[in-house]
């Protein structure tokens, strides 16, 4: 009674090769466009980090690892909060609030806009980058705004309607010389 033998594992094996030299370059022009395919799931997006963005919708669950089945570990439930991207892991985002607390999120949760947010007492917001010039509004801790732009220790943000400048230190969510135009 003949023998009946599956090809599959000699077909895998050939497989198996011609992929191998595809990827290490033997044929050429192949290997550039096989290693483009295959991205590192830790870094995703390609973009800095850390970098800081901002949570998009108004609740957003921080769970202990970068998957939907980790348990949650915190719930945030600002809008447009400055968070801080410290870690990336294929669509997952791990993030930092500015009380340090840590966790991962989707990436559909999370929006590119910078903000900021109020930190310490009560920060006056100039009508120009100068701390002689007029006070347009002062804004409390805890108050969330947008970031428009810095200059050197000057930064434009606007919060709740009243645009004007501010000093870097006065809120979180910027780095010490980073430039934004």
């Amino acid at each position: 009674m003949p023998v009946r033998r599956s090809v599959l594992p000699s077909l895998a094996l050939i497989l198996g090769l011609g992929m191998g030299l595809v990827a290490g370059g033997a044929i050429p022009g192949t290997g550039a466009a096989f290693a483009a395919e295959s991205k590192d799931p830790t870094h995703a997006s390609g973009l800095p980090i850390p970098r800081f963005v901002t949570v998009r919708v108004g609740e957003v669950n921080l769970r202990s690892g970068p998957n939907g089945s980790y348990p949650i570990e915190w719930v945030f439930k600002r809008k447009d909060m400055p968070v801080e991207i410290i870690q990336e892991f294929d669509t997952w985002r791990r993030i930092r609030d500015w009380e340090g607390a840590e966790g991962w999120v989707h990436q559909s949760a999370l929006s590119g806009r910078r903000g900021i947010l109020i930190v310490g007492q009560t920060r006056a917001i100039f009508e120009s980058p100068r701390g002689d010039s007029a006070v347009v509004a002062r804004a409390e801790p805890g108050v969330v705004g947008s970031l428009k732009k810095c200059r050197d220790e000057w930064c434009e943000v606007d919060v709740k309607g009243y645009r004007g400048w501010m000093k870097r230190t006065d809120f979180w969510g910027t780095y010490p010389s980073e430039k934004i135009e």
